[in-house]
């Protein structure tokens, strides 16, 4: 292993964010609650999990029988597929479970949108077959609305991250537990100043990030009641470690040597040790301070020097809307009902892919920042119109919410609470997924795709609704429990 210092890791860093050439290769990361097909308020076991989806273990697994986990040498008890060994699909795409039992299907990078939507859908196909025979159902919400967050993934990093979260409050747990997503892979981009260069699309997506919060939101309950967020799973994220979860800022074109500063003072979530099952970090600890002066741990002894595994694993850890993984990773987007999934995939590839459409949804995208500072930005201090989710600052639970001065709130947050409901936003939606449909019938989409596509406008764009809307009208028919977490009392 490589020991690193200060200089060399901001060199690695910088290197390796983004890929840079022709765009050219789109995924997709599906994340869903597990669910009883009868009664979703039910509680569900990591052994049930782990035994319907046991067909897609990797053969090592089943061979082996040993269930421990390759990169840890710790025992993975509950046989629930991880990062370290995860299951296997028919396309090749990956099968891990997240801390609270979610199941999250990662595609294989796809030559396009048709391809990874052909693949995908064959793959959750076989999923939702799995768990059906064992009475589980896939639930694509952003928030579990019924069940408070319950880890069943026990595994040295996230004791190390609920610990870490901990220090903020109850938060930390409900994302760990509780959340699910739709996460759009695409390429980083060339080197050109055009739409197919990494700087226009990093801007562009950070641009139209509050666009695709709120016209995919789908999480405004929590405990059966109505937050005041159409976007539940984002006021967690809001009320989270900023340093780890707002957007880098930066004043730079090439957003590269912000990433650097970003990943140098975010705080180390865990130290990786392979013979012990604590990995906590001294409270406080950045990796800048990590790799530059090695630090005392709690017990008085000096951290270990850290390598580039520990850096890797340190970037694993932040949340950022937008993450340079080499490619561009939007994670900012509620996990959507059935085969929703497809439409913010088709959304962003045809935003990314198609000349006029990528330059309409940047004028759109301006005219909703205006006065706001550059587009994409949400500074660190606390988020106007964020309070404890029972209705101090965001709403009584009677609707959408609309605290004093939403106007002219970031329009992060306030796409997250308002939505679509929010007439600046609406009027951008309405131009992105305008834009985006005619790129589809010039980038020759499949029928499958623009009828998706089709649906989702009629249904919710044309009317200024969204998926949430749905479930609030549904509330009613929730089960009631009086198991309510701690911040929403």
């Amino acid at each position: 292993m490589t020991i690193i210092y200060e200089e060399q890791a901001a060199e690695h860093i910088h290197g390796i964010c983004l890929k840079t050439g022709p765009p050219r290769l789109v995924g997709v990361e599906l994340e869903w609650l597990v669910r009883d097909a009868r009664d979703p308020a039910l509680p569900v076991t990591a052994e049930r999990i782990s035994a319907a989806v046991a067909a897609f273990a990797p053969a090592q697994r089943l061979s082996s029988g040993t269930g421990v986990a390759a990169s840890t040498g710790v025992p993975a008890s509950t046989g629930l597929p991880s990062s370290s060994e995860p299951g296997v699909l028919p396309s090749g795409a990956l099968l891990t479970a997240e801390p609270g039992g979610q199941l999250e299907v990662s595609s294989q990078p796809a030559d396009s949108l048709a391809s990874c939507v052909r693949d995908t859908s064959a793959d959750l196909a076989a999923l939702r077959a799995a768990l059906g025979a064992a009475g589980l159902e896939l639930a694509g919400i952003g928030l579990d609305p019924i069940r408070s967050p319950h880890r069943i993934l026990h595994l040295p990093r996230y004791a190390a991250m609920e610990k870490f979260f901990d220090r903020g409050g109850p938060w930390g747990r409900q994302m760990m537990g509780s959340t699910a997503s739709v996460q759009v892979c695409v390429d980083a981009g060339d080197e050109s100043d055009g739409y197919l260069g990494y700087r226009w699309r990093w801007r562009l997506l950070h641009a139209i990030g509050p666009v695709l919060v709120a016209a995919f939101a789908n999480s405004p309950l929590r405990d059966g009641r109505p937050t005041g967020w159409l976007s539940s799973r984002q006021q967690v994220w809001a009320h989270m470690d900023p340093g780890r979860t707002r957007p880098p800022q930066s004043g730079e074109p090439d957003p590269r040597p912000g990433w650097v500063e970003y990943v140098l003072n975010a705080q180390v979530m865990c130290v990786r040790d392979p013979g012990s099952e604590d990995w906590s970090a001294p409270p406080g600890l950045t990796l800048r301070d990590w790799v530059r002066d090695r630090p005392r741990a709690g017990n008085g002894t000096r951290l270990r020097a850290p390598t580039a595994e520990d850096l890797a694993y340190h970037v694993s850890t932040l949340f950022p809307p937008v993450r340079p993984h080499g490619h561009l990773e939007l994670r900012m987007i509620d996990a959507q009902p059935g085969d929703g999934w497809m439409v913010p995939l088709a959304l962003t590839s045809a935003l990314l892919g198609d000349e006029p459409a990528s330059a309409a949804a940047m004028a759109a995208a301006e005219r909703l920042w205006a006065g706001h500072g550059p587009p994409g930005e949400w500074p660190a201090s606390r988020p106007a119109g964020t309070g404890n989710g029972n209705g101090n600052g965001v709403g009584n639970g009677a609707g959408h919410g609309n605290g004093n001065g939403a106007r002219g709130e970031n329009p992060w947050p306030r796409a997250a609470r308002l939505g679509p409901a929010d007439p600046a936003i609406a009027r951008a939606s309405r131009e992105c997924f305008a834009a985006a449909r005619s790129a589809l019938d010039r980038m020759a989409a499949p029928a499958e795709i623009t009828a998706a596509v089709d649906a989702f406008i009629e249904r919710y764009v044309s009317k200024d609704r969204c998926p949430a809307d749905d479930l609030l009208e549904a509330a009613d028919d929730l089960p009631e429990t009086t198991n309510r977490p701690e911040e929403a009392q």
